[in-house]
């Protein structure tokens, strides 16, 4: 009996690890999803020198309410 008790709590407790490393990867997808580097105009894209106005901060979080941001379109 105690075997089975312990059998089933191992099982739960690596399913629980499961559940919560999925929720933790979905939650951080969302966020760096949220980063506007790519469609910005100053974004070169080598990796040498991402960004020509925020080279450190290209592409990290820091990048997600960045207030130089320009969309590549906006002036057309």
């Amino acid at each position: 009996m105690i075997s089975f008790i312990t059998s089933v709590s191992l099982i739960f407790l690596v399913l629980w690890t499961i559940w919560s490393a999925t929720q933790e990867a979905v939650k951080t997808g969302k966020r760096l999803h949220q980063i506007p580097c790519a469609n910005c105009q100053y974004f070169s894209g080598d990796y040498h020198l991402k960004c020509a106005l925020h080279p450190k901060a290209a592409l990290t979080e820091e990048a997600i309410n960045c207030l130089d941001y320009c969309s590549p379109n906006r002036y057309i």
